[in-house]
């Protein structure tokens, strides 16, 4: 999208012209690119380009240096993250703006929106993988791969006969006791899981493996008759490349934050990473503060990096290596304590790195449900939203003394430059293989874990 294939009213077009006129010829072209760069950037909601839209990008062009929106490293809470929806109607997401009832303790309503939601977009995504996708006239049939069709659950429970070849994306659920049932939006279908093979290794060999576990997502493919559902194959629905989400989202920002647009399209922050290849980010787990080793093994981790201090150091718990009953918190605020007085040791780490400490488990105020969250700093450079705090005597002395530390939620979004980073501090592996409904027989289990 440029200006000038866009309509603009005339007020804008004079308003443009007036600025342009002063500026010689041959910068002309580099301004008219930086301000169609911001006006890409407000998200217009029709094609006309007002004078309010000129205005607005020609004051952003005459800032220097970064928007204070477009932040290098940004901690975003779980409650910070933006939650969009999917309308089946204009086929587009829209952002909820009411997040104000956000909870942990959520009525039972909830619940039922999340896997709605969730059911919504997966179904959209699926269906325009290149393997549900119809094949375009005038191809050949017999060249072309094989195609799928989508089916709800009402489908299936509308027909009197037999069919076969039936292809569904539902939620793989335990109704009763051993036995299993597809629901999605339209209804629910019993299954015989007798005959399951992977599914998706008819497809493709890329989407084979996979852990397939109680309320999860699953295409599952196979013949229905007598209100049963017979699966011969399960599988995960296709991913999708960030790049093709990114066209049907547009330019929201999508992960969180400041910034109203997506920070992965950012000019200066491209190359401010460029322009700093050797930064990093260091990430510790099970971050023992009460073993002696463990206090040991930090030191010689900051001596190394005095020198050349990270970005940031991503600390994530349990910071107890074991439960110690009343005394927990205050255990934990003593060994906080001495790790802010390890940390002062080395002025440059202080100075320019930033201290993320995610809690475990087993931390104080971090109950054993997702998203469990720790006291967060005021600082201005790293934001982070108001979440469910333990007590803020623990972290308070700490805090105090590192200046550039924050106690996120578990799990949280990490923002450097255009990188967007995940962190989750669970013990995934070991639920996951427990709860799975078939254990893979080949491949390595790391593999199947994050398909």
């Amino acid at each position: 999208m440029e200006i000038k294939k866009k309509r603009t009213e005339s007020d804008a077009q004079n308003l443009l012209v007036e600025q342009l006129r002063p500026i010689e010829a041959r910068e002309r072209e580099e301004w008219l690119d930086k301000l169609t760069d911001y006006v890409q950037k407000q998200s217009l909601i029709s094609s006309v380009i007002e004078k309010e839209h000129i205005e607005t990008a020609i004051q952003k062009c005459l800032r220097k240096g970064l928007d204070e929106t477009e932040t290098i490293f940004n901690v975003i809470n779980t409650f910070n993250v933006p939650r969009f929806t999917f309308n089946i109607e204009t086929k587009k997401f829209t952002k909820v703006c009411n997040t104000s009832s956000q909870q942990l303790f959520a009525p039972p309503r909830a619940k039922a929106f999340l896997f709605r939601d969730r059911y919504t977009i997966l179904h959209q995504r699926t269906a325009r993988h290149e393997l549900f996708t119809p094949t375009i006239m005038g191809t050949d049939r017999d060249n072309s791969n094989r195609k799928f069709k989508l089916r709800p659950v009402e489908f299936l429970l509308s027909s009197s006969g037999r069919l076969n070849e039936v292809i569904v994306l539902g939620l793989l659920t335990q109704l009763r006791e051993g036995r299993y049932f597809l629901e999605d939006p339209s209804g629910i279908v019993q299954l015989d899981m007798s005959e399951a093979i992977s599914f998706l290794t008819i497809m493709s060999q890329r989407y084979h493996t996979g852990l397939h576990c109680e309320n999860c997502f699953v295409l599952a493919e196979g013949w229905y008759e007598d209100k049963i559902f017979h699966i011969q194959g399960v599988g995960f629905p296709p991913p999708e490349p960030s790049k093709s989400s990114r066209a049907y989202y547009g330019n929201a920002n999508t992960f969180g934050g400041p910034s109203i647009v997506s920070l992965k399209s950012s000019t200066k922050l491209m190359q401010h990473e460029k322009g700093n290849e050797d930064s990093m980010i260091v990430f510790l787990a099970d971050v023992w503060l009460d073993h002696f080793k463990v206090m040991e093994k930090l030191r010689q981790l900051f001596q190394g990096y005095s020198e050349f201090p990270p970005v940031a150091f991503v600390l994530m718990g349990n910071f107890l290596s074991s439960q110690h009953g009343s005394f927990h918190s205050s255990l934990l605020k003593t060994h906080l304590r001495a790790l802010a007085d390890l940390i002062l040791q080395f002025p440059e780490i202080v100075d320019k790195s930033k201290f993320v400490l995610i809690p475990g488990p087993t931390d104080p105020a971090s109950p054993n449900i997702l998203p469990s969250s720790t006291a967060e700093d005021g600082d201005i450079e790293v934001r982070i939203s108001v979440g469910p705090t333990i007590p803020r005597h623990i972290t308070s002395e700490f805090l105090d003394k590192i200046p550039g530390a924050v106690f996120g939620s578990n799990p949280c979004r990490l923002q450097y430059c255009t990188q967007e980073i995940v962190v989750l501090r669970e013990d995934m592996v070991t639920k996951m293989c427990r709860n799975t409904i078939h254990f893979p027989e080949a491949g390595e289990i790391a593999d199947h874990v994050w398909h």
